[in-house]
């Protein structure tokens, strides 16, 4: 029998899958999108990250990893080899961060950048990986 714990990462697990969905949409569109249909991607890669963050949060501590905060969720996932580049999470965090308060074309397109070439293919490693623990 599943523990709350269990149920829950699985139900969060859910509405990841549905943003990751979108955002991978978006992503194979890339080379098609308009200006506004990038700031939509930046979009989608926001709640995207938010939702990949929160459900990891909530395998770890169905594992028993203690998990509060999006850096330390990172660190202990890192550490147990469930993401590889615990760096590079933290890299997305703070783009995360620094779109969501500021706007400068050169940032937007800076981060355009690393979430087309870098930032989907982690969370798609992710979302691989919690998928094969439904």
């Amino acid at each position: 029998m599943e523990n709350k714990k269990s149920i829950r990462w699985k139900q969060r697990f859910k509405n990841f899958e549905k943003a990751f969905l979108q955002f991978e949409k978006a992503i194979n569109s890339f080379e098609n999108l308009d200006d506004l249909s990038k700031e939509g991607l930046i979009q989608r890669f926001e709640y995207t990250l938010e939702l990949a963050w929160k459900t990891l949060k909530d395998y770890l501590e169905a594992e028993e990893v203690i998990a509060k905060t999006p850096k330390s969720t990172i660190k202990n996932a890192f550490q147990i080899d469930i993401i590889n580049n615990g760096e590079l999470w933290i890299n997305m965090l703070e783009d995360r961060n620094m779109m969501a308060h500021t706007y400068n074309e050169a940032n937007f397109n800076i981060a355009l950048n690393n979430i087309h070439n870098k930032y989907f293919f982690e969370i798609k490693e992710l979302y691989a990986f919690l998928k094969n623990e439904q």
